[in-house]
């Protein structure tokens, strides 16, 4: 299971909002590429790279922290936010991201998402509160369940889900460990958790969670990293089952 450290970025500056709320906003760096660089040099097996404003808006003012990122690095680059199109997936493609997660266009435009996946790796955003989808930023409830858009996804060819607790996103309260293995088992598709790591004791639940055999590929984790409450590098010994 590999440790993908979130980078997201507002105004070119690498922050952390709680529970998706844009008015509460931690400032950690100015410098996004310095620490996508001293994440991979620690032993990240990803880079998870968000356009807040993108998120937002749809319109990519930070696309070019975006590509010096991908640029700087040697591991993997996930990116997402704002990923409304083929244009704006095509664009952080040519910008070296391995591969790019789609969120609101999933739900608005589903055979958009299939296109890109003939071609290219595509993770689709399952950002939820209460088990209710959210988009534009996780501002627009969109009146669909986590389980019923992941089955919807199971066939097109996505390489992944990456599931987000919005409620549990930068409080550290642990992630939702039901939910998670609710979604392992209804699709064959790999999955990437997202939301509430606070701890290591977290990361090593994340790692144990085991559905007739099936586990997550991956976890995200943001705050809690930025915080000090663990370093990237006893994250990935702790998803190795090595602490």
């Amino acid at each position: 299971m590999l440790l993908f450290p979130a980078i997201d970025v507002r105004a070119g500056r690498c922050v952390r909002l709680h529970q998706g709320d844009y008015g509460q906003e931690t400032v950690y760096g100015d410098d996004p590429v310095a620490q996508a660089i001293a994440f991979a040099e620690a032993g990240a097996g990803w880079i998870h790279v968000v356009d807040l404003d993108a998120a937002r808006t749809g319109v990519p003012v930070n696309r070019a922290v975006v590509a010096a990122i991908a640029d700087a690095v040697e591991v993997p680059v996930q990116a997402g936010g704002g990923v409304r199109d083929l244009a704006a997936a095509e664009a952080l493609f040519g910008a070296g991201v391995e591969r790019v997660v789609v969120g609101t266009a999933a739900l608005s435009d589903p055979a958009f998402v299939g296109v890109l996946a003939r071609d290219h790796r595509v993770a689709v955003g399952l950002d939820a509160k209460s088990g209710e989808l959210a988009t534009d930023g996780w501002l627009v409830g969109s009146g669909r369940s986590v389980l019923d858009v992941a089955r919807s996804f199971a066939d097109v060819g996505v390489d992944a889900f990456v599931v987000t607790d919005i409620s549990r996103d930068g409080t550290l309260e642990g992630p939702d460990l039901e939910g998670l293995r609710q979604v392992v088992e209804a699709t064959p598709v790999e999955v990437v958790a997202s939301g509430g790591v606070g701890s290591l004791e977290d990361l090593s639940a994340l790692a144990a969670l085991d559905v007739s055999g099936r586990r997550l590929t991956g976890a995200i984790v943001g705050k809690a990293v930025y915080e000090g409450r663990f370093t990237v590098a006893e994250g990935v010994a702790a998803l190795r089952g090595q602490v």
